[in-house]
């Protein structure tokens, strides 16, 4: 398939994750580029993989107009690996639809509940795995923001347990087993697909019968559907609803519980914090997202484009997914590697610390239109839950090293092993 491409690119004598299990595939991307150098091709089962690391080929990568290029294409084409394909049919509300700058303030309240009733569940002292904690609080703040009252905690539970099964981060994080997907026909995904909607189902029904007004970013989705008659409007709701939660939160969990191992396991970060530095706060949930990061940035080419690498420029042809690689390149150097969060200026990378003059190089949340649009609301969860944690609790950790999976490729990494932290609550 290498045809696509004008000249031919280097081709690497690599297989991609999702076509063939194995170990460690960015140490397979990383060793493909030191035999190749910074542009080559990875040919995968469905299409050929261009990939880009130079400063002017990453820098097109994100240059390119999403009508020729598409992020959101290339996304749902990992995703439906793992989700079963209806659930993103006949969609009405997406999650950039709830992420405009004044709905962070609207999320603070539910925030600040979810944090208070993690913290009652905890007790005054114990043993926590950070990354069990920081998925079950992150489900109950999503939850609460735009699926309504989901009713008793046996729901709850019910519900979070749907959700991890529909995962579709699982397309990126354990690859080898979408095979296994494949082959079952999403038959567990679709068991889980239907209990979320019968208990989201549920919460539409209360909705419905309360006659106050209500404002809130479930009635936006609710309101979405007014046109629907009654069995389409209840599915369609709670299918918005999932898939926003997905969608919003999958890597919401891990990058918070990435931010409680760094700062934790540094405490000097955690006494400033404590004593109110919260745009220190801040800066560490920026750095713990840049280093966790694992993505892979996928662009699916839809119409005839030429991509400049700064040394060759290709003409690519649709049917061709353009990719970079974030661990590569936000951990290019030594110092790239070194947790400082001294290195970013508000949401930006300080002049001189990001590896070389070009940008779009080192990122936590993306660059320019492809930026998460979730990332003021991530940003705001994440220091909400760390100065709460650090405020009520003495934290020590539990584990000798916290690594992320090798198996991983795309999304905020998981951990490898569990990392268990003791808490014990401080005196007022």
């Amino acid at each position: 398939m290498t045809e696509l491409i004008s000249p031919t690119p280097p081709v690497a004598d690599a297989r991609l994750p999702w076509d063939e299990a194995m170990a460690d595939p960015i140490g397979a991307i990383a060793a493909a580029r030191t035999q190749h150098g910074d542009t080559f091709v990875i040919e995968g089962a469905r299409s050929p993989f261009l990939f880009l690391f130079s400063a002017v080929g990453v820098q097109s990568f994100y240059a390119v107009a999403e009508s020729d290029a598409s992020k959101g294409v290339a996304d749902w084409q990992m995703l439906r690996r793992k989700l079963p394909p209806e659930l993103f049919r006949d969609r009405r509300t997406f999650p950039h639809d709830l992420f405009a700058r004044d709905d962070v303030v609207q999320y603070l309240d539910v925030v600040r509940s979810a944090i208070t009733i993690a913290c009652d569940e905890l007790g005054d002292s114990g043993t926590l795995e950070v990354f069990d904690f920081t998925r079950r609080l992150g489900h109950r703040v999503g939850l609460g923001t735009w699926a309504g009252p989901c009713g008793t905690s046996t729901e709850f539970n019910e519900l979070i347990d749907a959700l991890d099964e529909l995962d579709g981060a699982a397309a990126f994080v354990d690859p080898g087993a979408m095979a296994a997907v494949a082959a079952s026909d999403y038959a567990a995904e679709r068991a889980a697909l239907a209990t979320a909607e019968e208990i989201i189902g549920r919460a539409v029904d209360v909705r419905d019968a309360d006659a106050h007004e209500h404002t809130d970013h479930f009635q936006r989705i609710v309101n979405t559907w007014s046109d629907a008659e009654p069995d389409a409007r209840r599915e369609g709701i709670a299918r918005d609803v999932i898939l926003v939660h997905l969608g919003s939160m999958s890597n919401l969990f891990s990058a918070l519980g990435w931010l409680l191992v760094d700062v934790t396991t540094r405490p000097e970060l955690a006494a400033a914090i404590r004593g109110g530095d919260h745009a220190l706060a801040e800066r560490c949930a920026l750095e713990s997202t840049r280093i966790a990061q694992r993505s892979i940035m996928l662009r699916a080419v839809l119409q005839p484009i030429e991509v400049d690498d700064g040394t060759q420029t290709w003409t690519v042809e649709p049917g061709v997914m353009l990719a970079t690689l974030l661990p590569l390149t936000n951990l290019a150097t030594e110092d790239l590697r070194a947790y400082d969060p001294e290195r970013w200026n508000r949401r930006r990378i300080r002049d001189g610390r990001g590896g070389g003059d070009e940008r779009e190089l080192v990122t936590a949340f993306g660059h320019g239109a492809h930026t998460c649009p979730a990332q003021p609301f991530s940003l705001s969860v994440m220091t909400a839950v760390l100065e709460a944690m650090i405020d009520r609790y003495d934290l020590e950790p539990q584990f000798a090293d916290a690594s992320p999976r090798a198996a991983q490729i795309g999304g905020v990494a998981r951990a490898a092993a569990p990392c268990p932290l003791m808490y014990a609550r401080r005196s007022a």
